[in-house]
């Protein structure tokens, strides 16, 4: 009797939905069931037909999108022409991560979950709808749900009676293992596998572009409470400069950087895992067929591996506290942390880590004995990978050839702990001097964004994009100027003009130049606080006028929380009144504009 075989494949924006893909590869292992995790889109979806039973991990972003990892797969899967018994022999669930106090909560996973039933997939249960907004989080819902899922799944595909459970407490094998060198490499050999200052082709994450630094400038004023940073890169060396390339990036796309660690941290985590940060090491992996990870050169510092691969200042998850509480050799220690990866204690775990953003190095340091004895074979899975961070490109090729902008909030916050809450890359960004004597270069590469500009010259655009979610209509603002196209409709919103009024002196020379009528919302200069979904509807004859009779595109960017939502009711209130629609009318006319991609948002959180 052969043990039986589960594949789970996952799409993760911020790797929560992969953390839950690798819960449930431990699960299965403990069952003594075979598994497979892949990202959607590194999966070969045609081969779905053959797969007998499948878990779906899904994340949900911004305004009901799918994460980027699994874009292609979704437009595979919703292709008319696949006929309805294309999934017939599959079992499968859906796992949904969202967040409720978003208006599509969870659009992704109940989507796949119908979409899968419409091509003839059998549910083995209804979705599962983790939800960030429950006091426990997610694993308030996902809990039970993996409770009734493992009894669906074993009671279809039993596992042989002579395989036992493997118990909680013990530690599964680690995926790598570390061969430590007794001498440090002769030739340098993390550079130029990592990334490239002359990349061979379009820069991407397997071998990023690194950037020099040009300029690093506070654009906020010195009252502000946020530090918002213009960073400048130069790209004269990299494929990504030229528009004789098909990859050279246009108004509305992104750049995808990676940041590292502070030397501060690296530092202290060495120390209290008991690390040599100058030591070299081998990576090998255990299970055949699973590669070592892209982003580690072989062989690799455990200072490098420490510096730009492990995100030791992430909030740890759960199945951190879990896996820990396995390597733990101390018994005070130990119980703590079964109790933080136990279902009964999650709202103490909420108390300890999640609310107040304790990281994993200050969660190692206050569990100091368990730290210094974790095997480094486990480290790979104990402490997730460093995520690349998405910006929108603030500038122009056809303005600036060699140059390429970004407009950085930098993170920074309270808690109840002393040390302030800081954002790994903004932080890492701001800190960086372009003036010191050798060149300061960041791994960068772009990809296609989430807004796409008209390309005829007379189509009028209407933008909306309150604080940094202005950055990516400068680009196409100063697309268009250098193509002669005028019809620039910007809505600008700040708090005060002379603290974070981003551009303000470019805006108004290109008003004075007829390339841009711009529109401002100040919500702090008067007792009323006023915001650009405000000033949509006092400028109501002139929005309709464009949309209705000059066929203008929409375009909306900024914080997803509470701000789409906002000017979606404004912009409906104005077909109301503007084009004397009703309320369901109205609706099916912003239905309508979405559809044919003339309402276009590109949202945060």
């Amino acid at each position: 009797m052969r043990a039986p075989q589960l594949l789970v494949l996952f799409g993760s924006q911020t790797g929560t939905a992969e953390d839950q893909a690798e819960r449930l590869r431990r699960e299965a292992r403990r069952r003594r069931m075979g598994c497979r995790v892949q990202a959607l889109d590194a999966y070969a979806v045609a081969d779905l037909i053959k797969e007998p039973l499948v878990i779906f991990v899904c994340a949900t972003t911004g305004q009901g999108d799918p994460p980027d990892n699994m874009k292609n797969f979704w437009r595979f899967i919703f292709r008319k022409s696949l006929p309805s018994t294309s999934l017939c022999q599959m079992d499968f669930a859906v796992l949904g991560l969202g967040d409720s106090s978003y208006a599509k909560f969870n659009f992704v996973a109940k989507k796949l979950h119908r979409r899968l039933l419409q091509l003839g997939g059998s549910a083995l249960l209804p979705p599962c709808l983790g939800d960030d907004q429950h006091e426990l989080g997610p694993d308030a819902a996902i809990d039970p749900w993996l409770g009734d899922l493992w009894e669906k799944v074993l009671g279809l595909n039993p596992v042989p009676p002579d395989l036992p459970e493997i118990p909680l407490g013990v530690p599964l094998p680690s995926k790598f293992t570390f061969q430590f060198l007794q001498e440090a490499p002769s030739t340098g050999t993390e550079g130029p596998s990592i990334a490239s200052t002359v990349p061979q082709g379009p820069p991407s994450e397997s071998q990023p572009f690194l950037a020099p630094v040009v300029t690093n400038q506070r654009v906020t004023g010195s009252q502000h409470f946020q530090d918002v940073r213009l960073i400048e890169f130069d790209i004269t060396d990299s494929s990504i400069s030229s528009s004789g390339f098909s990859y050279s990036f246009a108004a509305g796309d992104v750049v995808l950087i990676l940041p590292s660690n502070s030397e501060a941290h690296i530092q202290k985590f060495c120390h209290v895992l008991g690390l040599d940060p100058d030591q070299f090491f081998l990576l090998q992996s255990r299970e055949p067929g699973v590669p070592c990870p892209p982003g580690l050169p072989q062989p690799s510092s455990v200072k490098h591996l420490v510096s730009q691969y492990l995100d030791i200042t992430s909030v740890p998850r759960r199945s951190f506290f879990e896996l820990l509480a396995c390597l733990s050799p101390h018994g005070l220690e130990r119980e703590k942390l079964l109790e933080f990866s136990s279902a009964q204690g999650q709202e103490e775990l909420w108390e300890y880590c999640n609310r107040p953003r304790r990281t994993i190095l200050e969660v190692l340091c206050d569990f100091p004995h368990t730290a210094c004895a974790i095997p480094p074979d486990y480290l790979l899975d104990l402490i997730p990978q460093i995520r690349p961070r998405a910006f929108s490109i603030a500038s122009s090729l056809l303005a600036h050839p060699t140059r390429l902008q970004i407009l950085v909030a930098v993170v920074q916050y309270q808690t109840r702990l002393k040390e302030p809450r800081r954002g790994l890359c903004s932080s890492w960004l701001a800190s960086l001097d372009p003036g010191q004597a050798q060149p300061v270069r960041v791994p960068l590469w772009v990809r296609p964004g989430g807004l796409v500009f008209p390309e005829t010259p007379d189509t009028p655009v209407i933008m909306v994009g309150p604080g940094t979610g202005v950055a990516p209509f400068r680009a196409a603002i100063q697309e268009r100027v250098a193509q002669g196209q005028t019809g620039n409709f910007l809505f600008f919103g700040c708090r005060k003009r002379d603290q974070d009024f981003y551009w303000q002196t470019e805006w108004q020379e290109l008003e004075k130049r007829g390339y841009l009528t711009l529109v401002t919302a100040f919500s702090r200069e008067q007792e009323q606080k006023v915001y650009v979904q405000h000033r949509l509807q006092e400028l109501g004859p002139l929005v309709w006028e464009l949309l209705d009779r000059r066929g203008a595109h929409f375009y909306l960017a900024g914080n997803a929380k509470y701000m789409p939502t906002d000017v979606e009711e404004a912009l409906t209130s104005v077909f109301q009144e503007e084009g004397q629609l009703s309320n369901a009318d109205a609706a099916a006319y912003l239905a309508r504009l979405q559809r044919t991609l003339r309402f276009q948002t590109e949202t945060w959180a």
